[in-house]
């Protein structure tokens, strides 16, 4: 069976010689891959993702501002996702959105309210969103967990991914209570990913799904290289020997879980 990929960024420009063929090759007759959620970050990787998702039945969009992108979320920005999302099947969530203190910029105030708006205009149109945490757990599960709608209903509503997984096997926990799934991407393969490798031996199967976030974070054997989606099935084999059972198993059951959580209308 054919694999979901839930988080690519193949409008990126380090495509831009092979992007053709590249996907022709994921996604051909004999390719792995059966679906692709391209994710915009930038205003322009979200525009550049819904023309990916115009151009290639398999391919699905995501749209939102990373938190190193928010200064350019403004009205006319939530006025244009608003509308792809309303007229556009082919825009299957909101993100990535959330919090990403590595670095001291953006303002974190001003990555917190630009999180909270993308979460409302997520849950207001009714669509699972992507999250992006990065050394934020506490405030984004805070955020989750206190942030009402413009009806009042929690923004966690619809559900969603928490993408590249990369907290405590207890913090998965707490975002599972929230009806999140959990993405799992390359970093799974690296030797010194202890934590994750615990934190997957306690998620769920039914909430777990697969990624790649190429161009980035290419697994073992391949780590350090430009990343594509053929590389998830490195990602399936280690998770599969985590749990205990076949790569095919994980493949079939994260590709329901994936088909679930985007196609669930």
């Amino acid at each position: 069976m054919k694999i979901f990929e839930t988080h690519a960024h193949f409008d990126d420009e380090c495509y831009d010689e092979d992007r053709e063929i590249l996907i022709d090759e994921m996604i051909g007759e004999n390719g792995i891959i059966e679906s692709i959620v391209n994710v915009g970050a930038s205003f322009k990787g979200c525009t550049d993702s819904v023309e990916l998702a115009k151009k290639y039945d398999q391919i699905y969009a995501a749209i939102g501002l990373h938190p190193e992108d928010i200064e350019s979320l403004d009205d006319e920005v939530i006025e244009w996702l608003t509308n792809q999302v309303k007229t556009n099947e082919k825009v299957v969530a909101i993100g990535e959105i959330g919090l990403d203190y590595h670095y001291d910029e953006p303002d974190r105030e001003l990555q917190k309210e630009a999180f909270k708006r993308q979460l409302i205009l997520a849950s207001d149109l009714n669509k699972p969103i992507i999250i992006h945490s990065r050394d934020a757990c506490k405030d984004t599960l805070d955020i989750l967990r206190d942030t009402l709608d413009t009806s009042g209903e929690h923004v966690y509503k619809n559900g969603g991914i928490i993408h590249c997984y990369s907290y405590s096997k207890e913090a998965a926990l707490d975002f599972l209570d929230l009806g999140f799934h959990i993405g799992v991407g390359g970093v799974v393969t690296f030797k010194n990913a202890k934590k994750l490798k615990e934190a997957v031996k306690v998620i769920p199967l039914d909430r777990l799904v697969l990624e790649t976030d190429s161009p980035y974070m290419a697994p073992e054997p391949h780590r350090g290289s430009r990343n594509d989606s053929r590389n998830i099935q490195y990602v399936a084999e280690k998770i599969a020997e985590l749990k205990e059972i076949s790569a095919q198993e994980i493949i079939d059951i994260t590709n329901q879980n994936a088909k679930k959580l985007f196609w669930r209308n």
